[in-house]
């Protein structure tokens, strides 16, 4: 831990001094290492431009250091400007032309632009000169995966993966192209190949987990993870997956131990806080709940979920007020999220704002007109304030959109009934009971007077005895 506070205070050292430099034009000349640190430093922190700066003080010293051309290349990218980026990659090939490097940054410049084919092309002249083939096999399968050539982008990363077992991305990349292509169910044969070779390979069993989760095979998918934790004692991902699978079998309580064993290995982090928290919020533990969201704000406040999660707890225990605070902020990081403009409207409507909770249930509509619960709640709130003819219209509007739902149907007879328009009220009825006979019983609950329930279940019954 010493070690590593002297290397970041002389890291802060050479940073200042080098900028005082270049404030003053006093620049003398560093170490090829010192420069290479510099512009490592500003990438990591995306500051690009200072990177650029770096880079072009560093080949001003270094004018034939292929690394450090790289380096430009790279941060050119970054930048967006593609045609420098390849005409100085072109002047590294030539000072170097069978480094695999530059052949396979050449490919990911060409990669991001969209242009698959010459990103392959040099992908493949890079491959005889590599000593990470693997990694290589993995960035032509991710060109040809960007491309929609599922197989073949599956046939480079099984490459990759039979040079190396533990590559994270080529077997994730490759799951998700097994998935898209059906394939997913034949593959389990594959990845058990690499446990008969390898028994006591965590990442083979890790792996064969996120295929068995995938096909939402949940209890192989939890046998997996737990042999990949019984082989590797501190592996953080499979705790982290276990728990993730857990929640799909609504087992909560074994989720939590997942997610708190996540932590206790890896250490905090926003996704695993509000995993846990979602957790808790499942259990109906909401303090607890609400407290791990809030770490997980703490830690990143731009975590849109972990503010919806603290606003959603809160109005679950019916503290309306100050759940629109913490919904409004998760609205704020993501406007577009029909979810969060559904519960600010509920939220809204429980403290009266019936306004506001009538525009963003309209948002919250317009960005999923196919969100039944969106549809009723809104619809509701206009019945409510004995608006019938606009409620009615929701209702209309949205059959043209979901006509196999039988709640529209009840609900439109709801609203037909209080229009005093029964004849067209018993045709809708018709349809609800046709689509969905048990659902009636919603039906009822908006009549509370015994003998409209009566006359409304003498039809429904008659229904029933002549659709036998």
């Amino acid at each position: 831990m010493g070690e590593q506070f002297k290397r970041k205070d002389e890291l802060n050292t050479l940073i200042k001094t080098f900028e005082a430099q270049l404030k003053n034009d006093t620049l003398e000349f560093y170490q090829i290492e010192q420069l290479e640190e510099i512009i490592s430093h500003y990438v990591e922190l995306g500051k690009n431009k200072m990177a650029l700066k770096a880079c072009n003080i560093a080949i001003d010293q270094y004018p034939f250091s292929t690394d450090l051309m790289l380096e430009k290349a790279q941060v050119l990218i970054n930048l967006e400007k593609y045609d420098q980026s390849l005409a100085i990659l072109e002047k590294a090939m030539a000072l170097q032309p069978n480094d695999t490097e530059i052949y396979s940054m050449k490919g990911n410049l060409f990669l991001v632009q969209g242009l698959h084919k010459q990103a392959i092309a040099y992908f493949e002249m890079a491959l005889p000169f590599s000593e990470d083939k693997a990694d290589l096999y993995y960035q032509i399968g991710l060109a040809h995966q960007n491309a929609f050539e599922y197989n073949e982008a599956i046939e480079n990363y099984k490459k990759a993966i039979e040079i190396d077992i533990v590559h994270e991305n080529a077997l994730y990349e490759l799951a998700y192209c097994l998935d898209i292509t059906n394939q997913l169910e034949h593959s389990i044969s594959y990845y058990t190949k690499f446990i008969d070779q390898d028994p006591y390979s965590h990442f083979a069993w890790y792996n064969l987990g996120i295929v068995y989760n995938k096909l939402e095979k949940f209890e192989e998918a939890i046998n997996a993870y737990e042999y990949a934790t019984l082989i590797d004692e501190n592996f953080a991902s499979a705790y982290f997956n276990a728990g993730n699978t857990y929640m799909s079998l609504e087992k909560y309580t074994q989720a939590v131990d997942s997610f708190k064993k996540t932590l206790e290995i890896e250490g905090a982090s926003a996704e695993t806080y509000c995993s846990l928290a979602e957790a808790y919020e499942m259990l109906e533990h909401y303090d607890l709940a609400v407290k791990y969201y809030q770490k997980a704000a703490k830690i990143d406040a731009f975590y849109d979920e972990a503010w919806y999660g603290v606003g959603k707890c809160l109005a679950y225990q019916d503290k309306w007020y100050e759940a629109i605070h913490f919904l409004n902020r998760a609205l704020k990081l993501d406007c577009e999220n029909s979810e969060y403009w559904k519960k600010v409207a509920e939220a809204e409507y429980h403290v009266g704002n019936l306004v506001s909770s009538l525009d963003a249930y309209e948002e919250a509509s317009m960005l999923d007109p196919e969100d039944l619960d969106i549809i009723l709640d809104w619809s509701f709130v206009y019945y409510e304030q004995g608006n019938y003819d606009r409620a009615l219209e929701i209702i209309v509007n949205a059959l043209n959109d979901l006509p196999e739902e039988a709640d529209l149907y009840y609900r439109a007879t709801a609203y037909l009934m209080a229009l005093g328009r029964y004849k067209e009220a018993y045709n809708q009825l018709e349809n609800a009971l046709l689509i969905d006979f048990d659902k009636h019983v919603d039906l009822l609950e908006f009549f509370p007077k015994l003998e409209t329930q009566k006359a409304l279940f003498k039809i429904i019954d008659q229904f029933r005895k002549n659709n036998k």
